[in-house]
């Protein structure tokens, strides 16, 4: 018997409703877009009348999620950068030098006096000179107990430091097993950085991914140009709390060994000498939010977590009255004296900020330090003109395509053609229904996806219309031809659906960028297919034969 209970129907046509809700704000995409980023900035406190205009232009009870137009639709910036991982290996000699200090300060007897040779850090080597080289073996073996474990599964059982001797100077590098380790955490601390400043700043739908051994993929739809994204994820926020030694009145005074000038940025004229050691750096920073001193100017708050808090307090404890530095990017932001311990590991930065300027430092340290230079390899800026020109080139083949099989699905197959056509309309808009709920980022690879779905979408229907006719020439009713037409196609409609879905996933696990657009697309449009053609399009069917009682069909 032709029949489709009715807890069936009501499923299928909430399930079409819901879809259209979702896919409904695409219809009005520039006003739900500019709703959504005016409620977004109420919810981050820029609660202005303004806003709160803008944001009532779509209503509060309609969904409002979008689908993302990349950087080939929308414009935006492409950035390929190389990270500079030799700089952690300068960092990680320069941090080395006063542990190796203090392990041989008590050995002087033994090896004489000792002097860091601190040029050779840029070539990532800690370079220690002893003035009684037949004490070599025994510093070695001293340096050598500062090795650690490296904390990696591929270097299981090696130490972090290979340490040699070469005439009266002690050579410490980092082995060849912390090395590989110390690229890979380079590699992912500053994508995952990278990633952090673009979502603070609220931009949509980023490409952030890395490419080969040390270099790393950055596309941002939406954004000005690159050179916008560059100071955006160049800015290095690199903070430290260092001791002041003493003030100059120019950058060419003698620092000393173990010491730096850096200018102040609030006092014209103004350098300290600073011990090039800091105390607790940015990289020990839990949380900065943006604040307000006790005269009432703008401040950053700023929180360490429990190591860099124990630092903190130990050396207020050790140094009170002395003045210590807030470096920031190789500029003394603030030079205070120490009027008591500071337990709890927090404190305040203050300086020349207006609110903006200390909402955007907040921002930066929140985000982190990267932990190595980038060099830009590649950049390139794609104008709103060239994604618009890909938009309207997607539309055009999206209605050619829709339009051409529109006309051969109701010139071959007549009413059931047109069936079958509403059917397929009904896919086009639960594709983006659910491109919008899983808020992903439509490429132009994704509306070629989009149309091969509008081309794959009627197969369905053409097997179970063809085991129709087959059934109608047995001299079947017309209720058991339809019947056994879908029974007897649904095996093939699900094999072939089944084994392009797996291809489209292989497609999403294995590219990247543009291939998983097309991926996911083609994925989508597999399941809404089946979806209208074995319950969507049997079910108009099933409503007109149940009004019209037909004796005879044609198909």
């Amino acid at each position: 018997m032709l029949q489709i209970d009715l807890w069936k129907r009501v499923l299928i046509w909430g399930t079409i409703v819901i879809g259209l809700a979702l896919a409904l704000p695409n219809a009005f995409y520039t006003r739900v877009e500019t709703a959504n980023d005016a409620t977004a900035a109420i919810e981050l406190g820029a609660d202005t009348t303004e806003n709160r205009e803008i944001a009532g232009t779509w209503p509060s009870y309609l969904p409002s999620g979008l689908v993302n137009l990349g950087l080939d639709l929308r414009g935006g910036a492409h950035l390929l950068a190389e990270v500079q991982v030799q700089d952690v290996y300068e960092a990680r000699m320069e941090a080395l030098w006063p542990d190796v200090r203090d392990a041989l300060r008590g050995e002087r007897t033994t090896i004489g006096t000792i002097r860091w040779n601190s040029d050779a850090v840029k070539l990532g080597e800690l370079r220690v000179r002893i003035s009684k080289p037949e004490g070599m073996e025994h510093a070695l073996g001293i340096v050598r107990g500062l090795a650690r474990p490296v904390v990696s599964l591929t270097g299981a059982g090696a130490t972090d430091l290979d340490v040699r001797g070469e005439g009266s100077e002690i050579v410490v590098t980092l082995s060849e097993a912390e090395q590989q380790a110390t690229d890979e955490r380079t590699l992912r601390q500053s994508l995952e950085i990278i990633r952090r400043r673009i979502d603070e700043v609220g931009t949509r739908e980023p490409t952030i991914q890395r490419q080969g051994f040390d270099r790393i993929l950055i596309q941002v739809p939406g954004i000005g140009s690159a050179q916008e994204l560059k100071e955006i994820i160049g800015t290095t926020a690199q903070l430290t709390f260092q001791p002041v030694v003493s003030r100059a009145s120019n950058a060419d005074a003698p620092a000393g060994v173990g010491n730096e000038v850096l200018p102040s940025l609030d006092e014209e004229g103004v350098f300290y000498i600073l011990e090039q050691t800091p105390v607790v750096t940015g990289e020990e920073l839990v949380d900065a939010q943006p604040a307000f001193d006790q005269n009432g100017q703008p401040a950053v708050n700023f929180r360490f977590n429990p190591t860099g808090a124990r630092k903190f307090g130990d050396y207020t404890a050790n140094n009170i009255g002395s003045p210590f530095a807030i470096v920031l990017d190789g500029e003394v932001i603030s030079a205070p004296v120490i009027q008591s311990h500071i337990p709890g590991g927090s404190g305040i930065i203050t300086g020349n900020f207006d609110v903006e300027e200390s909402t955007n430092l907040a921002v930066l340290l929140r985000a982190g330090a990267l932990p190595a230079g980038l060099e830009f390899l590649e950049e390139r800026t794609i104008g709103p003109e060239l994604g618009q020109d890909s938009i309207d080139a997607g539309k055009i083949a999206t209605a050619v395509a829709f339009i051409g099989v529109l006309v051969f699905m109701a010139l071959s197959y007549g009413l059931f053609g047109i069936f079958a056509n509403v059917a397929l309309i009904i896919n086009i808009t639960l594709i983006f229904g659910m491109l919008s709920m899983l808020g992903a980022t439509l490429t132009l690879p994704g509306i070629a996806g989009i149309v091969l779905t509008v081309g794959m979408a009627v197969d369905a229907n053409v097997l179970v219309f063809e085991r129709i006719r087959e059934e109608l020439k047995t001299a079947k009713g017309p209720a058991r031809a339809i019947e056994l037409g879908y029974e007897k196609a649904l095996s093939a409609i699900v094999d072939a659906n089944i084994t392009t879905f797996i291809t489209a996933v292989i497609l999403y696990v294995m590219g990247s960028g543009p291939v998983r657009g097309f991926a996911i697309t083609l994925g989508l449009g597999i399941m809404t297919s089946v979806f209208t053609a074995i319950f969507v399009t049997r079910l108009l069917i099933v409503m007109w034969f149940e009004k019209r009682r037909p004796k005879t069909i044609e198909v």
